[in-house]
């Protein structure tokens, strides 16, 4: 084809420049890469760490048992299940981890999905129609967010714990013709606070609305071995849907909602991510029944108890210190910041000084809310968690962070 002498456009160069003016700004940090296992001392991208990165909560992710079990399932089913589960995918696998789950949570059924953002977006979606409507708090996951969005159901937000606000809403709603539906987090992921789930349940019940808990960051952490704030709260048989992680506390990957038998067998037929989605690897699903196993056990118990003091320590630690974090409840610690090119500097600093605790700026939270996220473990050695934070101290200070 002859040159005709003009340059060829790139539509997609608009792309470049947002990309370029995020790195201009100091908010566009590249992914660091993990060499070997997931652990609380490891090595990113050949400097070794402490780390307050991983959703690990209960150190799971390199357990004997999960191990052995994910290499018994692929000797045995082989790599891969080779099929959505509603055509030849669902292997004998899923349906026992998915019993041993509703077990576990003290519920009829249980469906496990690719991974928590789906099943949530997934069940949300399924539920409700543009008939109906949302009532939800202001700081529930992106899941939620886009679940109720693709629902095309009417959304209303209450402000953050606010049971007031979410009356206020239900009371000038009370004609409202379609179904209603409140949603919380049990644990919200950016703060580390915890849900007023008794008092949402009284309203649920008082509004004849469903109710729905995303208890991501709540599994393997709150309640009797970890099953959650359902059972923090003995708000059993009070929430119509539970959605919990396999990719957290678990150690492993996936989602999963809990709840009525006839729940399920709907999602079963209507949750698109469920429907169009390969199932688990014999070897995931292999670990997490692996997983649950070891949760309902004394091993299980004592994991959740070390998690809680390890918890205690460190955040003893860093308040001798200086920093506050008034809102956190659980293992999750923000160290707020508020400028996001700052937070993503102290990251990069704190982890040339040995420690990974990633920044988190916008969209995962509002502007000007930029932060640093902390989490422990129960894996952490105390005397990791005791240089962490003097680490932090030492590269906070001339920030002026704290």
């Amino acid at each position: 084809m002859p040159d005709t002498g003009t340059q060829k456009q790139n539509p997609l160069q608009y792309i470049t420049d947002q990309l370029n003016d995020l790195r201009a700004k100091g908010v566009a940090p590249k992914l660091r890469v993990l060499e070997g296992e997931q652990k609380t001392l490891c090595t990113f991208d050949g400097r070794e760490v402490i780390n307050l990165a991983s959703n690990n909560y209960l150190g799971l992710t390199t357990h004997k048992a999960l191990r052995k079990a994910a290499l018994e399932a692929v000797r045995k089913y082989g790599a891969g299940a080779g099929a959505v589960r509603t055509i030849a995918g669902t292997m004998k696998l899923h349906m026992e981890l998915e019993e041993q789950i509703a077990r576990f949570k003290n519920v009829e059924a249980c469906v496990v999905f690719q991974s928590g953002f789906t099943a949530n977006a997934g069940t949300v979606s399924a539920v409700l129609g543009k008939e109906d409507l949302i009532v939800s708090d202001e700081l529930n996951h992106a899941s939620i967010i886009d679940g109720a969005r693709l629902s095309k159901a009417t959304i209303k937000v209450f402000k953050h714990k606010d049971v007031q606000d979410c009356e206020r809403i239900l009371e000038e709603t009370a004609a409202w013709p379609g179904h209603k539906l409140i949603i919380t987090d049990g644990v919200f992921s950016m703060d580390g606070d915890i849900a007023p789930l008794p008092q949402l349940c009284d309203l649920a019940e008082k509004h004849n609305c469903i109710m729905m808990v995303d208890d991501a960051h709540a599994s393997g952490v709150l309640g009797r071995g970890g099953r959650g704030s359902i059972d923090h709260f003995n708000c059993h048989g009070r929430v119509h849907i539970q959605v919990g992680t396999l990719s957290k506390a678990i150690g492993a990957m996936g989602g999963y909602v809990c709840g009525s038998r006839d729940l399920i067998e709907f999602l079963y037929l209507r949750a698109r991510p469920f429907l169009f989605s390969t199932s688990h690897p014999p070897a995931t699903a292999a670990a997490c029944q692996a997983a649950f196993t070891l949760l309902d056990s004394p091993e299980g118990e004592k994991l959740v108890k070390k998690l809680w003091a390890n918890t205690k320590y460190f955040k003893r630690e860093l308040k001798r210190r200086g920093f506050k974090f008034a809102a956190s409840e659980t293992p999750i610690i923000p160290i707020h910041v508020g400028d996001a090119a700052k937070a993503f500097e102290f990251s990069r600093q704190l982890f040339e000084a040995g420690v990974f605790a990633p920044a988190v700026g916008f969209p995962t939270v509002a502007e000007g809310k930029a932060r640093l996220r902390a989490i422990v473990s129960a894996a952490h050695k105390r005397e990791h968690l005791l240089r962490a934070a003097d680490i932090l101290a030492e590269v906070a200070k001339p920030l002026g962070i704290i």
